[in-house]
């Protein structure tokens, strides 16, 4: 009953599924894609994480595909990152 994320086009679409059915290469490439969006506003990952209300630690966790975040969490860095996101 979890989430996974992908940017397509800077759009998030946020699939609501069973967290134990998330790959870890999904994992992984959502954090790749938050790196990504990230560098291209040149933000440091400590702006990101002050800004989306996380620790700088979390965010890091995040980018290299170590957690899945929440939908709050996910909502947070959408608004910081300026990307939009679907709900499927």
């Amino acid at each position: 009953m979890t989430r996974i994320v992908m940017i397509n086009n800077e759009m998030l679409q946020y699939k609501y599924m069973n967290s134990q059915k998330i790959s870890n290469s999904t994992v992984k490439q959502f954090g790749k894609q938050i790196k990504e969006a990230r560098e291209k506003l040149n933000l440091t990952q400590s702006d990101v994480a002050t800004k989306a209300d996380m620790t700088v630690n979390y965010y890091a966790m995040i980018e290299r595909g170590e957690v899945n975040p929440s939908f709050e969490k996910i909502k947070n860095l959408t608004k910081v990152l300026n990307l939009k996101i679907t709900i499927s």
